[in-house]
This record gives structure tokens, sequence and C-alpha cells, in this order.
């Protein structure tokens, strides 16, 4: 899959495309953006979220446990050298709290966290 970048409207926006879907994404107007969308950060954020939702999600359908619906919140601080991510996860159900303990465990292994504990290597090609 690739993700395409393109310019925006404004002089940070950005225009990503992801197989058929578009969206902006820019900073807030405390670093020159016009918040036209989110940032990089918040797509970050987003995506350990929506991944751990839809793993629960789908670990709980699997069991037949039954959950009315998880709220899960990600925000993140930066210091030198550190980029760290606090997960607040709420699951409304009738669940006990072997059930809870499982998927908190199930949480830990949504691909988005495994990717994020992981050891990153990027390589960069200017054409």
């Amino acid at each position: 899959m690739a993700v395409v970048v393109h310019g925006g409207l404004t002089p940070l926006a950005k225009r990503v495309e992801i197989r058929s879907h578009q969206l902006t994404v820019d900073e807030d107007a405390s670093v020159g953006g016009a918040d036209s969308g989110p940032s990089p950060h918040d797509l970050l954020d987003a995506a350990l979220a929506s991944c751990t939702a839809l793993t629960l999600s789908l670990y709980a359908q699997r069991k037949g446990w039954p959950i009315d619906n998880i709220h899960v919140e990600v925000t993140h601080a930066e210091s030198p050298g550190l980029y760290e991510l606090t997960r607040q996860i709420r699951i409304d159900g009738s669940l006990d709290d072997e059930q809870r303990a499982r998927l908190l465990a199930v949480a830990e292994k949504c691909p988005i966290h495994k990717a994020l504990s992981g050891q990153f290597k990027i390589a960069s090609q200017l054409s």
C-alpha cells in the first residue's frame, strides 16, 4: 500500500491519499498551520487508538463476550529522546475481571502497539 502526500490549500496543509481515501493533514495555529486537519502526531495517536479498539472488538467478537462499546483515548508527550504515548481504554459491557484483564493483555498485542514498541528503520530516497 502506498500513501501519497501532496501540497494542500494552506502553506502547511497536505492532502493525503490512502487507497481510495483522502484526508487533509495540517498543524494547529500555534505552529503556523490553519488546523484544517489532524496533525501527523494526531494521526499516530489515532492509529494506536483505532487499532486497539479494532483488535479488542475482533477478539471479544470471537470469544462471544458482551461488549457494548470500546472507547480508547491516546495522548502523547515529547521530551528529548522520548515520545511517550498514554492509552486509556474503557470497555462498556458485562465482563468479569478475568475477561477485562485478558482484553488489556490483548490490547498490548495490537499490530500498531507492536510496531511502535519495536525498532524502526526508515529508508528515504529523493527523486
